[in-house]
């Protein structure tokens, strides 16, 4: 009977954005049902460029309230709704505005790099927004002699600093709940359970930093690992000759990675590494939002204007 309901909700939903010309946009780390629904499915970034492209008026974002955020500022003549208002981010709440402005003038002459997975607010502070797969080439591009303020993300921000070797980076101490739980010992136990297994892992992870230097010390010789972002992950399992892969990072983005390559076999390198905001997108909320075009996500624009400077330095930067 679930399986019926579920089954005539979605046909509802497909026939109502057609009948409206609604674009549904799903993160990859939606459940299953939502991602069955939507127009296109990727990251963040990905998919407010995808937001901007398409001729229709309203769109309809699956993900959390950042993301709606970021597709309202990037096209600003468009409806964004949110299924739900309340979905949240742990890494985008670990800095507040205060908080920034506060740490900007301790270093005047720093420029500030954020990641994209930040407020309105925030980004209307940055020099720089940023995403996990352009971060480094940000960093780079930055004057070896310039300090740097980086956010949220200490996970990341420690990665980029690694990889750009850079020593006047400061790193704001925040962190995604979700990523910072995967732990490196469920990661040796799973790659430990499976020959011909590849490891990719999300910079965010809090397993990252001690995984970069198990690699360099040639702790996982034996194993191929990758450090990657979402659609990085996605690209990467795709093209790879390998069979078997543990994915360190939220478990929604399996569902996408089985129904592009049904012959492998994907392993969480956590079960618990659920993000509960995402999981608050419901195909019942999915249909709510649609038919009454509610829950509309706006900027105000001066804050808009000035995170959109932040945001298309990124999308300049490969």
């Amino acid at each position: 009977m679930l399986v019926q309901q579920t089954s005539k909700l979605k046909d509802e939903i497909l026939k109502l954005k057609k009948e409206k010309g609604v674009v549904i946009l799903a993160h990859n780390y939606q459940i299953p049902d939502v991602q069955d629904v939507a127009d296109f499915t990727g990251d963040s970034l990905g998919l407010s460029r995808q937001a901007a492209k398409v001729k229709e008026k309203i769109i309809l974002f699956c993900g959390v309230h950042f993301m709606a955020e970021t597709a309202a500022i990037i096209c600003p003549e468009k409806k964004i709704l949110l299924p739900d208002l309340e979905a949240g981010c742990s890494l985008s709440d670990s800095i507040t505005v205060n908080e920034l402005r506060n740490w900007k003038k301790q270093h005047p002459d720093a420029i500030v790099v954020g990641y994209v997975n930040t407020s309105a607010e925030i980004k209307a502070e940055l020099d720089y927004c940023c995403t996990s797969s352009n971060a480094v080439n940000v960093v780079k591009s930055i004057s070896k002699d310039k300090e740097i303020l980086f956010l949220p993300d200490m996970f990341l921000g420690s990665y980029v600093a690694k990889m750009t070797g850079r020593k006047n980076m400061h790193i704001w101490a925040g962190e995604c709940h979700v990523h910072a739980g995967i732990t490196p010992e469920d990661i040796t136990k799973k790659l430990d359970s499976m020959e011909d297994t590849e490891f990719i892992i999300h910079p965010e992870c809090g397993c990252t930093t001690p995984i970069m230097y198990d690699v360099a010390d040639g702790s996982f010789d034996d194993k191929k690992v990758s450090i990657l972002s979402t659609e990085g992950m996605l690209k990467h399992v795709n093209e790879s000759k390998s069979k078997n892969f543990v994915v360190a990072t939220e478990t929604g983005i399996l569902y996408r990675m089985k129904q592009q390559n049904p012959d492998k076999t994907f392993i969480p390198a956590s079960d618990k590494a659920e993000c509960q905001y995402m999981k608050m997108i419901t195909l019942e909320k999915v249909y709510d939002a649609l038919i009454n075009e509610k829950n509309i996500v706006t900027v105000p624009k001066e804050i808009a204007n000035k995170a959109r400077l932040a945001i298309n330095r990124m999308l300049e930067i490969s």
